[in-house]
């Protein structure tokens, strides 16, 4: 029991955004950005091409595969992992100065990345993003336009997979098409009951 319940130290939150590729990770991170939300949203790093309208150093630092090698054997980043023969990573530093600084992180991950930040770091909220339903996933991998029919078959399989990662999550939010603000409210005010926890979460890194 505190000491003092009038004075209760709240530590900053380390929150991964997950779900299955085609779910709308990026979108929702991107309207958390633009409503303001004060939090430092983590910029991942990937060798994957940049497709149009993407800048680097804000949606993500896009990097040559041996610059990513280097970042990797020099233990320069948090998690990784191999996607669609694509690499993604999250630098560490850039989380750690977040946190040191007190404020909010917001991490957006796939599935295999939250289950390595789950085993880092057991404190973190995880908060996984679904579609609502599977032909809503599907429609939105078609739209994207970013593989041949044989890769988006692939694609789609693999998020099935995904799936069933499910319940290793802290919480659910169902990202309706269209519904792009209902998401965001919903995942701010996880962030908030979080806040209100009798026994915070601390985060070390």
């Amino acid at each position: 029991m505190t000491s003092d319940p009038y004075h209760r130290e709240i530590y900053p939150l380390l929150v991964v955004i997950s779900g299955p590729s085609g779910v709308g990770k990026d979108a929702v991170r991107k309207r958390m950005q633009e409503r303001g939300c004060p939090f430092h949203f983590v910029v991942t790093a990937t060798d994957r091409p940049q497709r149009p309208g993407e800048v680097h150093g804000k949606d993500y630092f896009f990097v040559s595969t041996a610059e990513f090698d280097r970042m990797l054997a020099n233990g320069e980043l948090l998690e990784h992992a191999l996607v669609y023969g694509q690499h993604k990573g999250i630098p560490k530093a850039q989380v750690r100065q977040a946190l040191a600084s007190g404020q909010d992180v917001i991490m957006r991950v796939d599935v295999q990345g939250a289950a390595t930040i789950r085993r880092l770091v057991p404190e973190a909220v995880l908060i996984f993003l679904m579609p609502s339903s599977e032909e809503e996933l599907i429609r939105r991998l078609r739209r994207r336009r970013t593989e041949d029919p044989a890769a988006l078959q692939t694609r789609i399989a693999f998020a099935r997979e995904e799936l069933k990662w499910l319940p290793e999550f802290d919480y659910v939010v169902v990202n309706r098409e269209s519904k792009l603000d209902d998401t965001v409210d919903q995942i701010m005010a996880i962030i908030t009951a979080e806040k209100c926890r009798v026994n915070p979460r601390k985060i070390e890194l």
